[in-house]
């Protein structure tokens, strides 16, 4: 469960022993003794961080076939890599991803807004890992500039839990190492979705996230299709606001008539249709039992406030993506408290931010919905190292941080290549 209440949000994991300690410490930073606390509160307020190098630089892969989604499709992951390097040599990653029409920011503006925040960082004096945080947060503010204030949160983070030796899941409460997260099958054509749903079951994916929303009697031909290759897996629909409220109700009444009962339906609204996010919600879950869940309805603190003040939805998607770190970590303490469930998502992201929010997801053990797998929807892995994943199973055994890293010189020529290729 959860802790509650942020005077207690972070459980504080046993002291490191002396052989797990790092062989040096951040300039300031007093020896560990038997009453420090690794807890990532006490941290913000206790570790000094200098920040010595810090840059971000542009992270293209290819997908292995187009992502469709109601709102957009994507052919190429096209994000921003940010390596921090602290005084004591230890360094940070993170990854802030860029999703037409979910995230605000295109790469360009991603770009220059993490040089900006970067070159604060390396001129600035030494500071808490609090102070720092903040101070990113004041640079890079609200929904407009999320993304990016995600990407340079976990780079900061990242770089302390290195400096520290400890994994990030232990710093966010340690009541995990593991995760088991669904798979996603894009809008395709049912024939394609078969084929997905059949190789994802001899994979060991139990939850299929089907994406849904552009056309009604598609997208049932589609879960028709599904079910007759893999009978008996769970199903998560994402209309990803697609729906009108009348439209997504129908999807459920005629799930109900094959029956099939979605374990979750995510966002079958538009984002600012509070009143027909409500309307579903209270039909699919007293009608069919059907939990719904806000997602692109839930981009801030006053988002969560408002679901739940109003009863708009029992399940909350955050995606660090969306509010950042510190954001993300402020809307888990509002929904516990107010009994929501949890789910931890994410844009299109390689295993840098994926790493990061299965660390998160797994250190607290409160997410009751895991949808971590886009990783495994790119042609290329350029991440070193970071988790091992097993199917739907990632296991977090790295000894520091969450683990991942890039060749960093390699990146600028992938992206070179890359243009070569498009001119040609």
């Amino acid at each position: 469960m959860c802790p509650s209440g942020f005077s207690l949000f972070f459980p504080s994991p046993p002291v490191p022993t002396a052989l797990n300690l790092p062989r040096s410490l951040p300039k300031s930073q007093p020896p560990a003794t038997t009453t420090t606390s690794f807890g990532f509160r006490n941290l913000t307020e206790t570790f000094t961080v200098d920040v010595q190098r810090a840059e971000g630089r542009p992270l293209n892969i290819p997908l292995i076939a187009p992502f469709t989604i109601a709102s957009s499709r994507l052919d190429r992951v096209e994000n921003v890599a940010i390596r921090i390097e602290l005084s004591n040599g230890c360094a940070g990653w993170g990854e802030a991803p860029i999703l037409p029409s979910v995230t605000a920011e295109d790469q360009a503006t991603a770009l220059a807004m993490v040089a900006e925040a970067c070159c604060y960082l390396k001129q600035s004096r030494a500071m808490t890992l609090g102070s720092a945080l903040r101070e990113i947060g004041g640079i890079l503010p609200g929904h407009e500039f999320a993304s990016v204030r995600a990407g340079v949160e976990m780079a900061l983070i990242d770089a302390v839990a290195n400096s520290i030796g400890i994994p990030l899941c232990r710093l966010f409460g340690g009541v995990s190492n593991t995760i088991t997260t669904d798979i996603t099958i894009p809008i395709c054509s049912p024939d394609k979705a078969a084929e997905l749903a059949s190789k994802y079951c001899k994979q060991g994916f139990r939850t299929l996230k089907l994406k849904v929303g552009k056309n009604l009697n598609g997208d049932l031909e589609v879960l028709q299709a599904i079910r007759r290759v893999y009978p008996d897996c769970l199903f998560i629909l994402d209309a990803n606001e697609g729906y009108t409220s009348n439209e997504a109700i129908q999807v459920l009444q005629k799930l109900h008539e094959m029956e099939v009962t979605p374990v979750l339906f995510e966002q079958p609204v538009l984002r600012d249709d509070w009143e027909g996010l409500g309307h579903v919600y209270h039909v699919a879950k007293n009608k069919y039992g059907v939990a719904v869940a806000a997602d692109e309805s839930c981009r801030s603190l006053a988002d969560v406030r408002k679901i739940v003040e109003e009863n708009l939805a029992n399940v909350i998607n955050i995606k660090l993506a969306k509010v950042g770190v510190l954001g993300a970590l402020e809307i888990i303490e509002v929904a516990k408290a107010s009994g929501l469930n949890l789910m931890i998502g994410g844009m299109v992201e390689t295993r840098l931010a994926m790493g990061f929010a299965g660390h998160l997801a797994a250190g607290f053990g409160c997410f009751k919905f895991i949808d971590l797998d886009t990783p495994i929807l790119l042609s290329e892995d350029p991440v070193l190292e970071g988790y091992e994943a097993s199917g739907p199973i990632y296991k977090f055994t790295n000894a520091r941080g969450h683990g991942g890293f890039l060749h960093w010189d390699n990146i600028l020529w992938y992206v070179l290549i890359l243009i070569l290729n498009c001119k040609c």
